[in-house]
């Protein structure tokens, strides 16, 4: 029989920043390849490896978050054993010192120490990736670790994961150091805020870490505390993209629209749940042209779209180009508009500046509500 455990997402604290987006919502709130939102990638692993009790944690503007999450019905969550469950951190003043995960652990104590499960699997609310927990669970308990790390290695590490952790490991992959990217090297291996361990390991690290600074991590409390432990590191397979900045964002949208990478994250059998609106289908207009791009329901497109990634109830008016953009819902997009390189936030019009163009290195964002 499996070892029992429950989940925890995590938010990102104060450690990485989207700008303009992350004003109106948490990162896992954030409108992903048209349909999804990113919270929905860890809460179905978690959910899909077996766990009916997961914690998700959020430290500001949650209502976004917890709109979509409901009840956790949507996500195949058996709720009459188990439960999708908010937990809010006291320290919710963005790019606070004190705003750490071990600040919302401990605001939320008595409830982590009352988990009835023997083991704690902790994963991101603001990474894509997908994993089961359940073979990656039952891997942790044959090797006798007292914890498991999942890391991803890249080449690009130079250029991106910015604010983005790295492991260093030895040949039998113990763990060695934990520590920031730097960007001194393409290749790292990419530490993915993805933990297992015994919730009685967990609920002395976080007192540990408090006790210490009370603006430890649990990952520096681990670095601190590791040479006393048994703390292996596993590399993960498949899609990875770190939301860390608004540059990650972008890229991770544009390169999900390519086939093959696609594959490599969405599996026949490993779905990725998601809260379903009930809208009509989108309308394609005569003389209206679309190519490689993603198009959620009820938009109206009169236009030219090609490589973006369009989201629920856009307009895009006759005579507009939009080439390489990901438009959030219910945006605006009028006549003879040409837009490249730009992320447009929701209930954006775009009426009077008919040309907008950025570059993919450095893509542009139209605030949310804005009319321009």
């Amino acid at each position: 029989m499996s070892a029992a455990a429950y989940g925890i997402v995590t938010s990102c604290g104060n450690r990485f920043r989207v700008e303009g987006l992350q004003d109106h919502r948490p990162i896992g709130a954030f409108s992903f390849l048209a349909r999804y939102r990113v919270i929905d990638f860890p809460v179905s692993n978690l959910s899909n490896s077996g766990l009916d009790h997961i914690q998700v944690y959020v430290s500001q503007n949650p209502r976004s978050l917890a709109e979509h999450l409901a009840g956790g019905q949507h996500y195949n969550i058996n709720t009459k054993r188990g439960k999708l469950q908010l937990l809010f951190d006291q320290e919710s003043r963005l790019n606070d010192i004190y705003n750490t995960d071990v600040s919302a652990y401990m605001g939320n104590l008595d409830i982590i120490g009352r988990m009835p499960q023997d083991y704690v699997i902790i994963t991101p609310g603001y990474m894509v990736f997908t994993q089961n927990f359940r073979d990656l669970l039952d891997q942790h308990v044959g090797s006798e670790a007292d914890v498991t790390l999942l890391y991803h290695h890249v080449n690009n590490a130079k250029d991106s994961f910015s604010n983005c952790q790295v492991l260093e490991c030895d040949k039998q992959k113990n763990l060695k150091s934990i520590g920031p990217n730097l960007g001194t090297a393409n290749e790292k291996n990419i530490f993915m805020d993805t933990y297992i361990m015994k919730n009685e390991l967990f609920l002395r690290l976080i007192k540990e870490a408090q006790k210490e600074s009370s603006v430890l991590t649990l990952s520096e409390i681990l670095n601190m505390e590791k040479d006393k432990l048994n703390v292996k590191c596993v590399q993960h397979k498949g899609y990875f993209a770190a939301i860390c900045d608004f540059r990650s964002y972008f890229e991770a949208n544009m390169e999900l629209l390519d086939i093959d990478t696609a594959r490599s994250l969405f599996q026949p059998d490993w779905s990725i749940y998601t809260q379903t609106t009930d809208s009509c289908p989108t309308k394609y207009v005569d003389g209206a042209s679309v190519r490689n791009s993603m198009i959620a329901n009820g938009c109206v497109i009169e236009g030219d779209v090609e490589n973006s990634v369009i989201g629920r109830g856009v307009t895009i008016k006759k005579g507009a180009v939009v080439r390489n953009c990901v438009i959030l819902g219910h945006t605006e997009i009028d006549n003879d508009v040409h837009l490249e390189y730009q992320v447009v936030d929701k209930w954006a019009k775009i009426i009077h500046i008919k040309e907008i163009i950025a570059s993919p290195d450095k893509p542009g964002y139209i605030r949310r509500d804005d009319v321009i």
